[in-house]
């Protein structure tokens, strides 16, 4: 079952290889290992300060090696990769060494020699077959400095969710800081006249000397000089001189009416953006505050507006304006204010379903037996995307394993996993991790799905590490310890999702973006739709994986981050990828779910087939006590299957045992009802088991499926329904044993290191 990575790979290579021709970037200084290898020791195990000979680090399209290109300002700091402007950063063409199109929203944007073009595609288009709907970047204005004509754009400052890009020809400097949600492009310029470039004569329909309304393609702006400066339209051009200033900004307007209530931010540039989250175990919420950092360039104002997706405006209490946006993520609402804070329930997530007497243990120990005594239980995995594949489907069956009291069994698969693990924690054998100082991240070879010369999938492939990290830490927490093998976990966390701005080695939060709700998947956004992310449940494996190990570890601080990042990609999952409310998908377009999710849209394909089994399975994979979250709309899961029986022509077949779990979460009994008529037919997905499929489809019959308006003080629990009766339960993995209360009052008493259930 490995063909469906396999024909990724060269799907992934074909699209970028045409992406050349319409978008690109311009190649680094070659990269040079270092003639001696250094092995870094992190407690027992290792990686390397080297890549291994004969593998490739960050290369352009043409097999080139490359550096990040910044500027001196940020020369040495950890370098962001798979974001949503990334191609500032990661020059992937070498006939283009500005970026792609780059989708803020409700803003979009790419760079050119000229300046920034800025748009706000308002109408879509469906395209590829009526697979595709897109709100393609096309140029309203294109903000600059008279005269400019820069070589190439590199970054010149970062924060959570704002980016500033640099131009400059010898004579002339241009900055301009953009970000998610934000109505303003806010300017520095030097050397010449502020000059905005317009697509077409723009319309006036507001001048008042340094502020100026234009209308240009449908779409309203105002423009905002220096006090005592004054906009000139001749043509295309509208300048103004910014005397012994050095600032201007723009602003994209909801309707011509807006226009003062916009002008009174028009100066409160905008610095910076940070967010910050809190757990509230009592409450069995996240908290999440957005804030936007401002300096005012004159006056004293430092308020601003901002836009909010819909995954956010749901979950908050704070005032909006009526002001509101079209994007490809459904409506943007306008907030007035520096910050703002979203209230979310935390869906529960468990090591393991609760036991269940309709489980026949006898049936079951049959199916884990087959694991073992397979010839190689990793099936030939070697790089780190089937590797970890591997580790996830051994790390599931341990604990199916230990509830069925398989003690022997539970110990052999802890076993392989932690051979395998150490085998990649330390330098020197068939593969290991190796540290890139130049792009600030940690790469695993044998690599797979361009993880070392894209930085590509990184969240992907490590969630399966650490999740089985988790589950040997639920076991042995000696081997957790940082001074054994828990050190290398703690590597590849923060690699993939560092909760700390200051650590100088590795990016804050690397493929997740706080802002739009989500992770992005490829390391440069090297495409003219932007960035894209497929598989976003392998996503949430990495954030379920945090909550696991943190919760073994007693590391409150990754455990957090972990509840913070699944209950915000949870419900932008169910907003984006499966459109669970039917609120954000173009009418016209004709499919209720995505397999990818882009910068300009949405797709309903893959990168390695349109088969449509692979297509809903995707966001899917891999099954878990993590993926209790899709429950949250048993009507959208529905929705799911019902099109993919229409897409299909007739009942599933490839990855059934994947779909019918799925099918579980809403419809227990016909999923069991076809799981049973198969009668062990089907092929077991790559990452699956027959263990896990009977275990998980058996357990949501007898119990009903998961209840998420029930919440608990603690993440590792959950409830299930059925009938009326409802069943708790929850894993202690503390030493000592706890009460565990649920949000409808009943409490659980769990014992150390275990997990107990209860019908209340």
């Amino acid at each position: 079952m490995s063909k469906h990575r396999v024909n990724r790979r060269r799907r992934r290579i074909a699209l970028t290889t045409a992406a050349a021709a319409t978008a690109a970037a311009v190649t680094g200084a070659l990269v040079i290992p270092s003639a001696t290898a250094a092995e870094i020791p992190v407690g027992n195990g290792s990686y390397s300060d080297s890549r291994p000979a004969g593998t490739q680090g960050p290369t352009d399209n043409m097999g080139t090696p490359v550096l990040p290109q910044v500027t001196d300002a940020v020369a040495g700091e950890p370098v962001p990769t798979n974001e949503w402007w990334s191609s500032l950063v990661f020059k992937r063409y070498p006939d283009n060494p500005y970026s792609q199109p780059m989708y803020g929203h409700p803003l979009t944007y790419q760079a050119v020699a000229e300046g920034l073009q800025v748009g706000h595609p308002t109408a879509h288009t469906i395209v590829g077959e009526g697979r595709q709907y897109e709100f393609a970047h096309t140029a309203d204005l294109t903000l600059s400095v008279t005269g400019l004509d820069a070589p190439d754009v590199r970054a010149d400052g970062w924060s959570d969710w704002t980016v500033t890009p640099y131009w400059g020809d010898g004579d002339r400097e241009l900055r301009a800081t953009i970000g998610h949600g934000l109505p303003y492009v806010y300017a520095e310029a030097d050397g010449g006249d502020a000059e905005i470039i317009t697509n077409g004569t723009p319309e006036v329909f507001a001048d008042d000397g340094n502020i100026l309304g234009v209308t240009v393609a449908g779409n309203h702006y105002a423009l905002f000089a220096p006090s005592g400066s004054d906009w000139n339209v001749s043509g295309t051009s509208v300048t103004a001189a910014l005397g012994d200033n050095d600032y201007y900004s723009v602003a994209l307007l909801p309707e011509q009416e807006a226009l003062d209530t916009y002008a009174q931010y028009a100066f409160s540039f905008v610095t910076g953006s940070q967010v910050s989250w809190e757990y509230d175990t009592a409450a069995g919420e996240v908290n999440a505050t957005y804030t936007l950092e401002t300096e005012a360039r004159e006056g004293s104002e430092t308020g601003t507006l901002q836009a909010l997706y819909r995954h956010q405006w749901l979950h908050t209490d704070d005032a909006l304006l009526d002001h509101e946006y079209v994007s490809p993520r459904g409506t943007m609402k306008v907030r007035e204010g520096a910050s703002f804070t979203t209230t979310q329930t935390v869906p529960g997530v468990l090591p393991v379903l609760p036991e269940s007497d309709a489980v026949d243990e006898g049936r079951l120990a049959g199916y884990i037996a087959d694991v073992l005594g397979a010839e190689d239980p990793f099936e030939g995995a070697t790089d780190t995307y089937w590797t970890g594949k591997q580790l996830g489907k051994l790390a599931q069956l341990t604990t199916i394993a230990d509830q069925a009291g398989d003690d022997a069994s539970r110990d052999r698969l802890l076993t392989l996993i932690k051979d395998r693990l150490e085998e990649w924690f330390t330098v020197g054998g068939a593969a290991e991790f190796s540290y890139d100082s130049d792009w600030s991240t940690l790469t695993g070879y044998p690599a797979s799905y361009g993880s070392d010369t894209e930085l590509n999938d990184h969240h992907f492939h490590y969630s399966y590490f650490v999740m089985a990290a988790a589950v040997v830490a639920q076991f042995d927490p000696a081997w957790a310890e940082q001074s054994a093998w828990g050190g290398m976990v703690h590597e590849l966390i923060r690699d993939t999702a560092n909760p700390a701005r200051d650590d100088d080695r590795y990016p804050f939060l690397r493929g997740f973006d706080p802002y739009a709700g989500h992770s992005w998947a490829a390391g440069h956004q090297g495409f003219a739709a932007g960035n894209n992310q497929e598989s976003s449940s392998e996503s949430i494996n990495l954030s379920v994986g945090l909550i696991l190990w943190g919760s073994a570890t007693g590391d409150d601080e990754l455990r957090d981050l972990g509840v913070f990042l699944l209950t915000t990609e949870a419900e932008s999952i169910r907003q984006y990828w499966f459109d669970a409310d039917q609120e954000v998908y173009p009418e016209d377009y004709t499919h209720p779910i995505v397999g990818m999710v882009w910068g300009s849209g949405a797709a309903y394909s893959t990168w390695w087939t349109a088969n449509p089994e692979e297509i809903h399975g995707i966001n899917v994979l891999p099954v878990t006590g993590g993926s209790l979250h899709l429950a949250a709309d048993p009507q959208a899961v529905e929705r799911n299957l019902t099109h993919l029986v229409e897409q299909n022509g007739g009942p599933f077949e490839e990855w059934r045992d994947l779909l019918w779990q799925f099918q579980a979460l809403a419809d227990p009994a016909t999923a069991k009802s076809s799981y049973d008529a198969d009668g062990d037919a089907y092929e077991p997905e790559a990452g699956a088991t027959r263990a896990h499929t009977y275990h998980w489809i058996t357990t949501l019959a007898a119990v009903g499926t998961p209840n998420l308006d029930v919440t608990a003080d603690i993440p590792t629990a959950a409830v299930f329904e059925k009938d009326g009766v409802r069943t708790y339960t929850a894993h202690n993995h503390a030493d000592a044993e706890r009460t565990v209360t649920f949000s409808d009052g009943t409490t659980l008493t769990v014992p150390a290191r275990s997990s107990a259930t209860s019908n209340g």
